[in-house]
């Protein structure tokens, strides 16, 4: 019988929270998207170029 009320008390303070969130707008939620999105392009080209300079490197000592 404890467990349920412990749960009780989990589950009321979770819907006590959720009325204190503050939720973004759509338009807000399309840009923080497209920011996203454009950081992890940067980031993935950086690392492919970083990858390639690498890569040349080892084969000038290979050779």
């Amino acid at each position: 019988m404890e467990k349920k009320g412990k749960t009780g008390t989990f589950l009321k303070g979770v819907k006590a929270e959720m009325r204190k969130v503050i939720w973004p707008s759509k338009k807000d939620l399309t840009n923080y998207t497209l920011v996203v999105i454009g950081i992890s392009v940067a980031v993935a080209a950086l690392v492919y170029l970083i990858d390639l300079g690498i890569g040349a490197l080892f084969k000038l000592f290979i050779k």
